[in-house]
């Protein structure tokens, strides 16, 4: 599978494109001075708890106040607590918990109020970002990850990816994780790290652990709500984790940005800076890669597949809700066979969507029903199988007997909501239009002005295809010939395909176009 990241930078934002075998799979929007980044960091402090809910609401110095649930505090809140107030009253003076003494685990079925007091700072990283009228969701397990492994501070465990299947190498990952694990740090062995030296690992944790310095030290300057250590930016953060050999192609159309990847990149695989293009073409950079054209397909509430069948996409307060309906290619089939093709082609089609949509939370899907049990349990599986390139983590059900997929697919942030449908620059949105009949007289006036004004100037009138078979049909009663003769002056009508039915130009015998206004 080929992958390619297409990257185009204006003054406000960033947009980023992943293609996957020339297919968009997922679309990213950054904004340059976002507030909230999911892995952000910051020192925060307890505004208002909430027993009724099991969660506090914090003051992170930012004018949205975050909100932290009980069960996102995690074992080891406890030491995390203490080393935030001992840091910050300079009673603990170094980054490493070589020191450290740890407190005892949380509980998992506590309350809030018996574990923080109002004003209490406490260290928080961004769990997920705002959505609608909700401040960010926030986390006490902090996790600092890197492109092979994570750190996850206050933790002995040594855990290692699922995706890495090989018995053998899960032994020598554990056994390289222990002797370089630094104490009272925690490791998680990324897909990535598979076949790695120790060498190549040891120098990746040593630069968390600059991180964890520098949270430190920030933590040691102030004492007051701030963010202490910004994620990296969203492209940076797609290379970090899914950067690997399938990548060969990286195209960004602005110069800083081009810069800072390619920088970025030699510093975690430098073998692939090669891969970083500056774009420096006169077309805009989504429109040559063709993203522009797929953002326009695969957004709005309908989806269409090659085979002619669709998706209804639709979103509810509670869920999103997804209907598969046949194409008519499909009625010259066996309805049980076009039922599986059609069911198969929208699930990797739906796969595809969550991915670009970003869609999150609870989602059902209405296939097609069949009734081989053989059809549905391979149903089942391909969409498991089309998913499995999905970062987000999800859980599929099998097929109900209804003929329903349950997904449940992680939320981060706002699903990604692009209008795709245009006003029609013809009724303006009324979807009424003026009669051709009196858009005639509307060029009726124009000639007139214009003959008025240039009585010997060559005329050129260029307008949308449909105009201008109705002003040239019929020699002798079309309108053209009623021009000519009123005005004794043969008019040249051309057709531009990219104009809108009622829009229109005029120019002279030298191209340059005739302004009415």
């Amino acid at each position: 599978m080929e992958k390619e990241l297409i990257i185009r930078g204006t003054e406000s934002e960033v947009e980023i494109a992943l293609l996957e075998d020339r297919k968009l799979v997922e679309l990213h929007k950054q904004a340059k001075d976002e507030e909230f980044t999911v892995g952000d960091i910051f020192l925060g402090e307890i505004g208002m708890l909430r027993p009724d809910l099991n969660a506090a609401f914090l003051n992170v110095g930012i004018r949205k106040d975050a909100f932290l649930h009980y069960t996102d505090l995690g074992p080891q809140v406890k030491s995390l607590q203490k080393y935030t107030r001992q840091v910050i009253r300079k009673q603990y003076n170094i980054s490493s918990l070589d020191s450290f003494q740890a407190e005892p685990d949380n509980r998992k079925d506590g309350i809030i109020n018996k574990v923080f007091q109002r004003k209490q700072p406490i260290l928080v990283q961004i769990l997920k970002e705002p959505i609608s009228t909700k401040g960010p969701r926030l986390t006490c397990e902090i996790t600092l990850p890197g492109r092979f492994l994570v750190l996850t501070p206050f933790s002995n465990v040594i855990a290692i990816s699922k995706k890495i299947s090989d018995a053998e190498e899960r032994k020598r990952l554990k056994v390289l994780a222990e002797s370089i694990k630094p104490k009272s740090f925690g490791l998680i062995l990324r897909t990535a790290a598979e076949g790695k030296r120790v060498a190549e690992l040891h120098e990746e944790i040593s630069g968390l652990m600059k991180k964890w310095d520098s949270i430190f030290k920030a933590l040691q300057e102030s004492g007051r709500p701030r963010k202490l250590l910004s994620e990296i930016d969203k492209a940076s953060t797609i290379f970090r984790d899914l950067l690997n050999d399938d990548f060969n192609n990286v195209m960004v159309d602005d110069t800083i940005l081009h810069k800072n990847i390619k920088s970025y990149i030699g510093s975690i695989a430098p073998d692939k800076q090669k891969i970083v293009k500056h774009y420096k073409g006169k077309r805009p950079i989504f429109d040559t890669f063709n993203v522009s054209n797929q953002i326009k397909s695969s957004f709005g509430k309908t989806s269409t597949m090659r085979s002619g069948a669709y998706l209804v996409i639709e979103a509810t307060e509670a869920m999103h809700v997804i209907d598969v309906n046949s194409g008519p290619k499909t009625q010259r089939q066996n309805q049980e066979t076009a039922a599986l093709n059609v069911n198969l082609e929208a699930a990797e089609e739906i796969a595809r969507q969550l991915r670009l949509r970003d869609i999150g939370g609870l989602i059902i899907i209405d296939f097609i029903d069949m009734r081989n049990g053989e059809h549905k349990n391979r149903l089942y599986q391909s969409m498991r199988e089309f998913m499995r390139n999905d970062r987000a983590q999800h859980t599929i059900l099998p097929l109900s007997k209804f003929g329903l997929i349950q997904i449940t697919r992680q939320r981060l942030k706002p699903a990604v909501k692009i209008e795709t449908e245009e006003v029609c620059p013809t009724c303006n949105g009324t979807k009424k239009i003026q009669p051709v009949m009196l858009f005639k007289d509307e060029l009726d006036r124009a000639i007139e002005t214009i003959m008025q004004n240039k009585p010997s100037s060559k005329i050129i009138l260029e307008v949308n295809p449909f105009i201008h078979a109705y002003l040239t049909k019929g020699w002798f009663s079309s309108p053209r010939w009623q021009w000519y003769k009123e005005y004794k002056k043969w008019i040249t009508i051309t057709e531009n395909s990219d104009f809108h039915l009622k829009q229109y130009r005029f120019f002279d015998g030298y191209n340059d176009e005739i302004r009415l206004n």
